[in-house]
């Protein structure tokens, strides 16, 4: 016999739930958990048995449900069950499944009374259910028997709580008829985690037990204590009914005869019983999937309109069209060239919100990296004017000269024009890299097709490479140009009648002639060799000038922390420890003066490389240059002279070789990024627009270039599955919506009859004067209603149901363990 009240129910919902598991996603409309909370021998297990419409479930007098049983019911074509704890074996025959039910607990509770929290998970496979979860749970107790321990009563109610909190369980409160309803445990836990009785139904039981002259009219008219949902009244099989294997289907027959016979009943009997209580609970999945249905709806409509432009592109594709092949090949490699392009430009539709990439990363190449490079060289005033003493000197050799030689001044040039090739070729090496970065992060969306993306890297590397090596010659023949002859006919070259008008206190590098008080920089830095006990790491805001460092509070610039001058001061590295993510360099006073306070040097910390590479290009134009070594510092310590004419010597040609190098500087970096731009940017950009076509048809194998790999045929047959079950799932949603209807919530009524549980001690207890301490409840067990089909994610914070807040349960303390003499 099946819960005919599922009938109308059931199709559509398996329609909808077939329809989305052929793409491995679960309907999502998750059905709630129907928990039976009462009272030892209330008639638990009866209600869920009349609800799956099979008898089960062990039975017999005191706690016969010692461990919770999760009984979740699968819609299937056969009807069978299955244990968690004994899979892959079916049990076919109900009665095994009852003696399944019986071992599994004895073994481990025991036989004694014993209870447990560790739930028996039971699968029911039958075509009359629809896929959700019923969950029997222990029967309420105040006495310990057998092995039960003292506070038995309280472990139940922590065990009752793990499922009941739960905002998608409806609580079935069952109370039997002849016992005292104000004091159902049942419907006082039920009010402690739902106290507005949105999710709670009174079940009575036992009605045919009742004292002669008494019955429960009032109670079922919901006139004396009320219930917001009422209260349903059951007549379940007797213990003598099932010893004489009663079936169900009589058992409703004489529950039926029962109401319609019965005097105080009859009026309500269409509101009574179990096919009644079934409806009831029919009813409320179909509102909770009705209320679903607006936001699962949309869900679905939003995934469709992702997967349209993806389908339409697919259904086009066809692996054995030798014309869709070559098509789709073109389509690919006109992407590929427009996305490269755009990558370089910086006009992507999709912009790069976290790293600098592409373009960006070249301009920073261009503009921070290279001149920071130059920079270097740049710095090493000491040593350039000990090379132009031993130049002078040696040109003199035995004679004393009287007049500045110019060919010093020629070896001084040509040896910093020629110090210019490692920088150049470093940056040659650099922007090549950045672009084959470039190159494979375009091409990474020919995965699809494993040997035209082969082909593609290929062939566009080895140009890379091979317009990198032109390019290399190029820079080399520019920098034995500027060998070739000092132009000191220059108009910007000074000359040296100017050269030694010129006061060496104002010779400054012309790369870092900056105009007076112009901010170079702004950004967060973070000082981080503060101290713990003096506050320990912060970040300011700097500003960098061309004559100090300054931070402040925030970026608002209004609260000043400090000033530090730039005089005498250098820059070093900082090695990366090894629990930090931060990227450290340090400023320090060459004449060992405190930087900042009672601090030697200043370690200050930046969140990336890019970030830590700008900051130190700007302190070198600013002047702050890196620190050398002590083993070069002692190599290059010359000798003071002091002879005044080779001093004025030294002077003149170190003004001379200043103003020349910084018109070669000025060249330098003005003609390395266009020439890099011209000869290895444009070049690899014209050639995947206008020759790698071409070359890939010269291989001869297009048709093979255009076999998918397994895995992107897989997926594109899964975007076309999903698409079609998307489409049929909105469809069967079309008509849930039209063929069933909610019924709205009775109104609230007053429920403050129902006592909550007391928290407190009777004074003579053994616990009184002294508090009692208890954990939390464990968990609940995770439970998936919707079967091993089911997304793992779902849909539940869909549902208006789950926003709820969660009801803050109370709990009491438990009893005192009694002492052992």
């Amino acid at each position: 016999m099946g819960n005919r009240g599922m009938e109308d129910l059931i199709p559509l919902v398996n329609r909808l739930q077939e329809a989305l598991s052929t793409v491995g996603q679960s309907c999502s409309l998750h059905l709630p958990q129907i928990a039976v909370v009462g009272g030892q021998s209330a008639g638990k297990s009866s209600v869920l048995e009349n609800f799956v419409g099979r008898d089960f479930l062990p039975r017999g007098s005191g706690i016969v449900t010692r461990r919770p049983l999760i009984l979740q019911l699968l819609n299937s074509s056969a009807e069978y069950g299955e244990f968690f704890h004994c899979k892959g074996r079916k049990f076919t025959d109900f009665g095994d499944i009852r003696r399944e039910i019986e071992s599994e607990t004895r073994r481990l509770t025991g036989s004694n009374k014993g209870i447990s929290p560790v739930p028996i998970t039971l699968k029911i496979y039958s075509p009359h259910v629809l896929n959700l979860t019923l969950v029997d749970l222990p029967g309420i107790t105040k006495v310990p028997v057998g092995d039960q321990p003292a506070d038995i009563e309280y472990q139940i109610r922590d065990i009752i709580m793990q499922y009941i909190c739960k905002e998608n369980c409806l609580i079935l409160a069952v109370t039997p008829a002849n016992t005292d309803l104000a004091n159902s445990d049942a419907l006082k836990l039920a009010k402690d985690v739902d106290p507005q009785g949105q999710r709670t139904i009174g079940v009575i039981t036992k009605l045919d037990l009742m004292d002669k002259g008494t019955d429960a009219k009032e109670i079922l008219e919901n006139r004396l204590l009320p219930l917001r949902r009422g209260y349903i009244g059951i007549v379940n099989r007797s213990q003598k009914d099932i010893d004489g294997n009663k079936d169900i289907m009589t058992a409703l027959e004489s529950e039926r005869d029962f109401f319609m016979s019965h005097p105080a009943y009859k009026h309500i009997a269409e509101r009574m019983g179990t096919p009644y209580l079934q409806r009831i609970l029919n009813q409320q999945l179909t509102n909770h999937i009705r209320e679903a249905l607006p936001a699962f709806r949309s869900h679905l409509q939003s995934q469709l309109l992702a997967l349209n432009r993806k389908a339409e592109e697919y259904r086009k594709f066809s692996p054995d069209d030798a014309s869709r092949r070559t098509k789709t090949l073109l389509q690919l490699v006109q992407r590929l060239a427009v996305d490269f392009e755009k990558l370089i430009e910086g006009s992507g539709d999709k912009v790069d919100t976290v790293t600098l990439s592409g373009g960006a990363r070249i301009n920073q190449i261009f503009h921070e990296r290279f001149p920071n490079e130059l920079v270097k060289i740049e710095s090493d005033e000491r040593k350039l004017r000990q090379e132009i003493n031993y130049a002078i000197r040696n040109i003199h050799g035995v004679r004393t000269g009287l007049f500045t030689p110019d060919m010093a001044f020629e070896a001084i040039v040509k040896k910093q024009i020629t110090s210019l090739k490692g920088p150049c070729i470093k940056f040659i090496d650099m922007v090549s890299q950045e672009l084959i970065t470039t190159v494979y992060q375009c091409i990474s969306k020919l995965s699809a097709f494993p040997q035209l993306r082969e082909e593609t890297e290929r062939i566009i590397i080895t140009e890379i490479r091979e317009q990198e090596n032109k390019c290399r010659d190029q820079v080399l023949l520019l920098i034995d140009i500027q060998l070739a002859y000092i132009n000191t006919k220059h108009e910007d070259f000074i000359g040296f009648t100017n050269s030694q008008q010129v006061n060496s206190q104002s010779n400054m590098n012309s790369s870092v002639q900056i105009a007076r008080n112009q901010v170079i920089q702004k950004g967060w830095l973070t000082i981080s060799n503060i101290g713990i006990m003096k506050g320990g790491a912060k970040e300011f805001w700097f500003i960098l000038s061309t004559e100090s460092l300054s931070w402040y509070k925030d970026g608002e610039e209004k609260e000043k922390k400090y000033m530090l001058p730039l005089d005498n001061l250098k820059l070093r590295d900082v090695e990366k420890s090894f629990m930090s993510s931060k990227f450290v360099f340090a400023i320090f006073n060459t004449e060992l003066r405190n930087v900042y306070k009672d601090y030697k040097c200043l370690e200050l910390a930046c969140n990336s490389q890019e970030e830590l590479d700008s900051w130190k290009a700007s302190l070198l134009r600013a002047g702050v240059y890196p620190e050398r070594d002590a083993a070069e510092e002692q190599e290059n310590g010359a000798q003071t002279f002091t002879d005044p004419q080779l001093e004025r010597q030294v002077e003149t040609i170190r003004n001379l070789v200043d103003s020349y190098m910084s018109i070669i500087y000025k060249t330098v970096r003005d003609l390395m990024p266009k020439t890099i731009m011209h000869l290895m940017i444009n070049s690899v950009k014209e050639f995947i627009s206008s020759e790698l076509l071409a070359q890939l048809y010269a291989l001869g194998e297009c048709s093979a270039l255009m076999d998918e790999s397994p895995e992107q045929k897989q997926h594109r047959e899964e975007v076309l599955r999903k698409h079609s079950a998307l489409k049929e799932a909105l469809t069967v949603i079309g008509e849930i919506s039209t063929s069933t209807f909610t019924t709205p919530l009775p109104p609230p009524v007053d429920s403050s009859w129902i006592q909550h549980q007391s928290s407190t001690h009777p004074k003579n207890s053994a616990t009184a004067g002294r508090p009692v301490i208890r954990g939390h409840a464990p968990p609940a067990p995770s439970v998936n209603p919707s079967g091993p089909n089911s997304s793992s994610d779902g849909l539940q914070q869909l549902t208006g149901q789950h926003n709820r807040v969660t009801t803050s349960v109370p709990r009491r303390q438990p009893p005192a363990i009694p002492g052992v003499k």
